[in-house]
Protein backbone atom coordinates (compact mmCIF):
# COMPACT_ATOMS: atom_id res chain seq x y z
CA UNK A 1 0.00 0.00 0.00
CA UNK A 2 0.95 3.85 -1.01
CA UNK A 3 1.14 6.16 1.79
CA UNK A 4 2.07 9.85 2.38
CA UNK A 5 3.17 9.97 6.48
CA UNK A 6 2.68 13.17 8.06
CA UNK A 7 5.37 14.76 10.13
CA UNK A 8 3.47 14.38 13.10
CA UNK A 9 2.58 10.76 12.71
CA UNK A 10 5.99 9.84 11.36
CA UNK A 11 7.86 11.92 14.63
CA UNK A 12 5.23 10.19 16.96
CA UNK A 13 5.65 6.23 15.46
CA UNK A 14 9.60 6.86 14.85
CA UNK A 15 9.71 7.32 18.75
CA UNK A 16 7.31 3.98 19.53
CA UNK A 17 8.25 0.00 19.33
CA UNK A 18 4.78 -0.51 17.79
CA UNK A 19 5.72 2.35 15.41
CA UNK A 20 8.86 1.19 14.52
CA UNK A 21 7.62 -2.35 13.47
CA UNK A 22 4.77 -0.55 11.55
CA UNK A 23 7.35 2.21 9.31
CA UNK A 24 9.53 -1.13 8.83
CA UNK A 25 6.80 -3.06 7.17
CA UNK A 26 7.43 -4.58 3.97
CA UNK A 27 3.75 -4.10 2.77
CA UNK A 28 4.13 -0.33 2.88
CA UNK A 29 5.03 2.29 0.92
CA UNK A 30 5.78 5.01 2.37
CA UNK A 31 6.95 8.63 1.01
CA UNK A 32 7.62 12.19 3.20
CA UNK A 33 7.96 15.01 2.03
CA UNK A 34 11.85 16.50 2.40
CA UNK A 35 10.66 19.34 4.76
CA UNK A 36 8.56 17.04 6.80
CA UNK A 37 11.74 14.72 6.89
CA UNK A 38 13.45 17.63 7.97
CA UNK A 39 10.93 18.34 10.64
CA UNK A 40 10.88 15.14 11.77
CA UNK A 41 14.24 14.59 12.15
CA UNK A 42 14.70 17.67 14.21
CA UNK A 43 11.70 16.81 16.36
CA UNK A 44 12.42 13.46 17.44
CA UNK A 45 15.89 14.66 18.11
CA UNK A 46 14.34 17.04 20.69
CA UNK A 47 11.81 14.53 21.96
CA UNK A 48 14.87 12.65 22.91
CA UNK A 49 16.89 15.06 24.63
CA UNK A 50 13.43 15.67 26.61
CA UNK A 51 12.99 12.51 27.84
CA UNK A 52 16.82 11.58 29.10
CA UNK A 53 16.81 14.52 30.63
CA UNK A 54 13.40 13.27 32.71
CA UNK A 55 15.06 10.08 33.05
CA UNK A 56 15.74 7.64 30.02
CA UNK A 57 18.84 6.92 29.87
CA UNK A 58 20.89 7.95 27.46
CA UNK A 59 21.87 4.72 25.85
CA UNK A 60 17.92 4.11 25.47
CA UNK A 61 17.40 7.15 23.51
CA UNK A 62 20.53 6.86 21.51
CA UNK A 63 18.98 2.98 20.20
CA UNK A 64 15.85 4.95 19.71
CA UNK A 65 17.51 7.46 17.38
CA UNK A 66 19.32 4.76 15.36
CA UNK A 67 16.63 2.68 15.03
CA UNK A 68 14.42 5.86 13.62
CA UNK A 69 17.03 6.48 11.07
CA UNK A 70 17.26 2.87 10.31
CA UNK A 71 13.66 2.90 9.62
CA UNK A 72 13.28 6.04 7.82
CA UNK A 73 16.15 5.01 5.59
CA UNK A 74 15.13 1.52 4.64
CA UNK A 75 11.35 2.21 4.61
CA UNK A 76 10.74 6.16 4.07
CA UNK A 77 11.19 7.49 1.15
CA UNK A 78 11.82 11.55 1.08
CA UNK A 79 10.23 13.48 -2.02
CA UNK A 80 11.47 16.65 -2.94
CA UNK A 81 9.28 19.11 -3.45
CA UNK A 82 10.03 19.49 -7.26
CA UNK A 83 7.84 16.10 -7.95
CA UNK A 84 4.21 17.47 -6.53
CA UNK A 85 5.04 20.98 -6.68
CA UNK A 86 2.63 21.03 -9.39
CA UNK A 87 -0.24 19.79 -7.18
CA UNK A 88 0.20 22.89 -4.40
CA UNK A 89 -2.89 24.71 -5.77
CA UNK A 90 -5.21 21.89 -5.78
CA UNK A 91 -3.85 20.77 -2.60
CA UNK A 92 -4.13 24.05 -0.76
CA UNK A 93 -7.50 23.76 -1.75
CA UNK A 94 -8.36 20.79 -0.13
CA UNK A 95 -7.06 21.73 3.28
CA UNK A 96 -9.61 25.11 4.91
CA UNK A 97 -7.92 24.96 8.46
CA UNK A 98 -4.08 24.40 7.97
CA UNK A 99 -2.40 25.37 4.49
CA UNK A 100 0.85 24.53 5.84
CA UNK A 101 0.31 20.29 5.30
CA UNK A 102 0.01 21.03 1.48
CA UNK A 103 2.88 19.22 0.43
CA UNK A 104 1.66 16.02 2.55
CA UNK A 105 -1.85 16.16 0.54
CA UNK A 106 -0.41 17.44 -2.85
CA UNK A 107 2.26 14.55 -2.61
CA UNK A 108 -0.62 11.98 -2.02
CA UNK A 109 -2.37 13.51 -5.36
CA UNK A 110 0.88 13.49 -6.98
CA UNK A 111 1.64 9.61 -6.01
CA UNK A 112 -2.24 8.35 -6.07
CA UNK A 113 -1.29 7.37 -2.54
CA UNK A 114 -3.15 7.73 1.04
CA UNK A 115 -2.35 9.57 4.16
CA UNK A 116 -0.86 8.20 7.18
CA UNK A 117 -2.34 10.84 9.86
CA UNK A 118 -3.26 11.10 13.22
CA UNK A 119 -4.35 15.06 11.97
CA UNK A 120 -8.04 15.50 11.97
CA UNK A 121 -7.02 18.70 9.32
CA UNK A 122 -6.69 15.53 6.59
CA UNK A 123 -9.60 14.10 7.06
CA UNK A 124 -12.44 14.67 4.05
CA UNK A 125 -9.09 16.48 1.75
CA UNK A 126 -10.61 13.75 -0.90
CA UNK A 127 -7.81 11.90 -0.24
CA UNK A 128 -7.99 8.53 2.01
CA UNK A 129 -6.80 8.53 4.87
CA UNK A 130 -5.90 6.00 7.56
CA UNK A 131 -4.41 6.12 11.51
CA UNK A 132 -1.37 4.18 12.77
CA UNK A 133 -4.28 2.28 14.56
CA UNK A 134 -6.29 1.37 11.77
CA UNK A 135 -3.41 0.73 9.48
CA UNK A 136 -2.07 -1.86 11.99
CA UNK A 137 -5.71 -3.56 12.05
CA UNK A 138 -5.78 -3.85 8.56
CA UNK A 139 -2.41 -4.81 8.09
CA UNK A 140 -3.27 -7.80 10.79
CA UNK A 141 -6.39 -8.98 9.39
CA UNK A 142 -4.66 -9.51 6.23
CA UNK A 143 -2.12 -11.17 7.51
CA UNK A 144 0.36 -8.94 6.25
CA UNK A 145 1.93 -7.66 10.01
Amino acid sequence: MRLVIDASTLVAELLRERGLELLANPNLDLYVPTRMWEETRHEVSRRLEVRVSRGLPAPVAARFWDAALRVKEHSVTEVPEEVYEGSKGEALSRLPRDEKDWQVVALALSLEAAILTEDRDFFGCGVATWTADTMITWLQRHGLS
